[in-house]
């Protein structure tokens, strides 16, 4: 059995890395650190794990060494700690925003403070395997992309690898409360968040230099908060080129998401779910993908769905997991989502 620690396990992304690893055959949960829940019990935050663990929170001065550590820890805080925690485990699979970014000077820009870790920067491989399998079979340091960059990577990689699309790309993204995570503040009350679909990004979102990093086009993103608790959609409108139509847009996605485990081409003509709907993805690692095509603006619509805590977090971890060690990549991950839910 891998024995693994989740670092940052009090948190919404934390919960579901537990929830996860628990289940999974081949990995046993040795620890879980939380500083604020220290010495309480890992089912307290998170009680649907009831009846599945005994384990308890513990500072991270008290972690010990094990086979992988996930950390879900938050952003800018995460590149002081991993100096230490590269040292602990043989691999460190991280969820936080700090290891995602080649360019310190970018992710200076973007999150407001000077990375202090940029040595470690080239040592990461970015944690989605529908564009970095055969790098993750050998990564022993994985970044996760964030949910909705997850979710606008894998709308636009088969367009952008296909050379269909040209010119500026805008992402217009809405997630549910999770993707705020367990510790957000008033904006994040039941009473301002209840029926509401606020722009908390307007411009300059942070996940828009991670899509133009993985896809190489220019993107311009807002983001709003929905009434949903779990979910992400993101709608990404870009200029087809000359010549190609609807049926290069639907052979493009065919061929390159044919034999991905998790990723499934939804662009129906007719019916309720014609397009990508995260609310039936509820609890899944999967990430549905469609498009609509207006030949005569020369524009496409390329439209992605996903559970941000799972596909667009912790199940991608796990996923990243299955491929280093050469397990069944659908391994701990079969759940395909509610409906209704």
């Amino acid at each position: 059995m891998l024995r693994a620690a989740v670092v940052g396990g009090s948190g919404y992304i934390g919960g579901e890395l537990l929830r996860l690893l628990l289940c999974h055959p081949r990995v046993e949960v040795t620890a879980v650190t939380s500083e604020r829940l220290a010495g309480r019990r890992a089912d307290g935050p998170h009680p649907n794990l009831r009846g599945l663990t005994e384990l308890r929170f513990a500072p991270l001065a008290d972690l010990g060494r094990c086979d992988v550590v996930f950390v879900a820890r938050a952003h800018t805080e995460t590149m002081q700690i991993m100096p230490r925690l590269a040292a602990l485990a043989d691999q460190v699979v991280d969820l936080s925003a700090d290891f995602r970014l080649a360019d310190p000077r970018v992710y200076a820009e973007y999150y407001g403070v000077t990375h202090t870790a940029p040595e470690m920067l080239p040592s990461f491989v970015p944690g989605l395997p529908e564009l970095y399998r055969e790098r993750l079979r050998a990564a022993d340091r994985v970044s996760v992309p964030g949910c909705m960059a997850t979710a606008a990577i894998l709308a636009l990689h088969p367009l952008a690898a296909a050379g269909l699309i040209t010119g500026d790309v805008t992402v217009d993204a809405r997630t549910g409360s999770s993707g705020s995570g367990s510790s957000a503040g008033p904006a994040n009350l039941h009473a301002e968040r209840s029926g509401a679909m606020r722009v908390f990004a307007p411009l300059r979102h942070r996940h828009e230099v991670e899509i133009s990093q993985a896809t190489g086009c220019p993107v311009r993103m807002t983001a709003t908060g929905v009434e949903a608790v779990r979910g992400v959609q993101v709608l990404c409108r870009a200029r087809l080129v000359d010549g190609p139509g609807e049926g290069d847009v639907r052979a493009a996605y065919r061929e390159r998401y044919r034999d991905e485990p998790f990723v499934r081409v939804v662009a129906h003509r007719r019916g309720l779910h014609r397009l990508p709907e995260p609310k039936i993805l509820s609890g899944a690692n999967l990430c549905d993908v469609g498009f609509a095509v207006a030949e005569e603006s020369r524009t496409v619509l390329a439209v992605s769905a996903l559970d941000n805590l799972v596909k667009g977090g912790a199940g991608n971890a796990v996923q990243c997991l299955n491929l280093r060690m050469d397990w069944p990549e659908r391994l701990g991950l079969e759940f395909p989502g509610l409906h209704p839910n």
